[in-house]
C-alpha cells in the first residue's frame, strides 16, 4: 500500500484486502461497518449507508467532519460510511434498494444484512414459493448464518465482507470484491439514475 491509501484496522486480516483489484477506499469503508456492526451482535437489522469522500465532507461539513473525528490529514483518499435512517423491517432490503437513487455528491454505498445460507446440494431442494424457502432455510440443519456488508462505488468497484455466526471472530471475516453478486447489482444501480425514480 502507498502511504496515501487509507490505514486499514491492523486486527484484521491482510487477506481481506490483498486483491490487487480492490479499490483501498471501498474495502476500508465495508470493513470499517463490518466491525462497527459486529460490536452489536447478532440478530440486528438490515442497514444502508451512504459513502461520502471524506477530503469533501471536510471541506463541506467541517463541523460534521470534526464531530466525527475527521480533519484533513485523515482525508485523503479515504470514504466515509454515513449510516441512514433505520429502514422498514417489513421491507426486504432488496425491495428497498431498487427504489433508491443517491444524490450525485454520494461517492459509493453500502449495505448490511444478516441471511442464511444453505449448502449447494440443497438448492434442489428449496420450494418455489418466499415463505415455504424461508421455512426450509430456517429448519435446514446444514444452514449458516451469515452477515453481509457489500459495497459499491459509482467508479463501478466492489467490496464484499462476510462474517459466520458459526465463526464469529475478526480473524474468520472474509472479504472479496464479488462474493454477492446480485446485492453488489442492486447497490451499484443506486448510483445510477439510468434505471431508477426517487420515491
Amino acid at each position: 500500500m502507498t502511504d496515501d491509501q487509507p490505514d486499514l484496522n491492523p486486527d484484521l486480516s491482510p487477506e481481506l484486502t490483498a486483491d490487487l483489484d480492490v479499490d483501498p477506499a471501498l474495502a476500508a469503508a465495508v470493513l470499517e461497518i463490518e466491525q462497527h456492526i459486529a460490536q452489536g451482535g447478532w440478530d440486528q437489522p438490515a442497514r444502508l449507508y451512504a459513502l461520502v469522500d471524506t477530503a469533501r465532507l471536510v471541506a463541506q461539513e467541517p463541523a460534521l467532519a470534526s464531530a466525527m473525528g475527521l480533519d484533513a490529514s485523515s482525508a485523503q483518499g479515504s470514504l466515509t460510511p454515513v449510516e441512514q435512517d433505520q429502514l422498514a423491517p417489513d421491507r426486504p432490503l432488496e425491495t428497498v434498494l431498487e427504489s433508491i437513487v443517491w444524490p450525485d455528491g454520494v461517492a459509493g454505498c453500502a449495505a448490511v444484512v444478516e441471511r442464511l445460507v444453505l449448502p449447494p446440494d440443497a438448492d434442489d431442494q428449496i420450494p418455489d414459493d418466499p415463505a415455504g424457502a424461508e421455512e426450509f432455510a430456517r429448519e435446514h440443519p446444514d444452514r449458516q448464518e451469515v452477515r453481509i456488508v457489500a459495497g459499491a462505488t459509482r467508479a463501478g468497484s466492489t467490496y464484499c465482507a462476510l462474517r459466520l455466526r458459526a465463526h464469529d471472530d475478526d480473524q474468520s471475516v472474509v472479504g472479496g470484491a464479488d462474493l454477492v453478486p446480485q446485492l453488489l447489482a442492486l447497490l451499484g444501480a443506486t448510483l445510477t439514475d439510468d434505471e431508477h425514480t426517487e420515491d
